[in-house]
């Protein structure tokens, strides 16, 4: 048989920047003609999901926003359900502030009244925002993160990710992050499950982290596709966390699959 659900990461396995994978149209195409579903999942905050729906449909995938899960989308849901109302500090750009405010959370800069700080990938962290972070930490805010990848690749190599900024709050607080919402976090495995209408077992993750993509299929039960497009290269395969069932070149690879779910 053939897997009923398909989980794709995007930077990395889908695309590099504005440039599609080689294949990439072809094969989420093929998957679609077979009625299988197909879910896009990024642990990126810095889009909100219509426009990584607009951008995979530009780049020859044609995709709605409900197929696009990303832990903006996550972390907002989770803190609208257990911390209704709550004043956040978020270090983050502007897609992810408006996904906050758009769940009814209030967002402060002002360290006293913060309950929560999140850490995101922020390409304007600087240390008016670190600080803030800081006080409100040392408060007793709670410390969540949207990812914790410490990278993220570009079509000319990769680039500081929320890591950095955990680190950098981690570093000056003395407090650990508490809970992260991406990927490999199972909150966000359960939303893509749910959309697929699926069970785990049934479901084939594709992604090019071995610590965030492969890992979370692996602890939720699903098969998982590694594809060497994105940071991780053979050699990192002597260190993983947790096995890839395969290992691809490219998501152009993922078709052949099909007969082997």
């Amino acid at each position: 048989m053939t897997y009923r659900g398909y989980i794709f990461d995007l930077d990395g396995t889908v695309y590099l920047g504005e440039r599609a994978i080689p294949g990439a149209p072809e094969t989420i195409a093929t998957l679609r003609q077979q009625n299988c579903g197909v879910v896009f999942l990024s642990n990126k905050p810095l889009e909100r999901r219509r426009a990584y729906a607009e951008k995979l449909t530009r780049l020859g995938i044609p995709t709605s926003p409900d197929e696009v899960i990303n832990s903006s989308l996550i972390l907002a849901r989770y803190l609208a359900r257990e911390m209704a109302g709550a004043t956040v500090f978020a270090i983050g750009e502007p897609p992810l502030l408006e996904e906050l405010a758009a769940a009814g959370l209030r967002l402060s800069e002002t360290p006293e009244e913060i309950e929560v700080v999140v850490a995101s990938f922020d390409r304007t962290f600087d240390y008016c925002k670190l600080n803030i972070g800081f006080q409100a930490l040392r408060r007793g805010a709670r410390f969540l993160a949207t990812n914790a990848d410490r990278t993220c690749p570009v079509e000319d190599g990769e680039i500081p990710d929320a890591g950095a900024v955990i680190g950098a709050l981690e570093g000056c607080s003395g407090r650990k992050v508490e809970l992260v919402v991406g990927k490999p976090s199972s909150l966000i495995v359960e939303m893509a499950l749910d959309r697929l209408g699926c069970l785990a077992n049934e479901c084939l993750m594709v992604g090019d982290r071995l610590e965030t993509d492969i890992l979370m299929g692996h602890r939720a039960g699903m098969t998982t596709a590694l594809v060497l497009t994105g940071v991780t290269r053979r050699a990192d395969l002597a260190h993983a966390p947790a096995q890839p069932d395969y290992v691809l070149e490219s998501i152009a690879e993922v078709p052949r699959l099909l007969d082997n779910g």
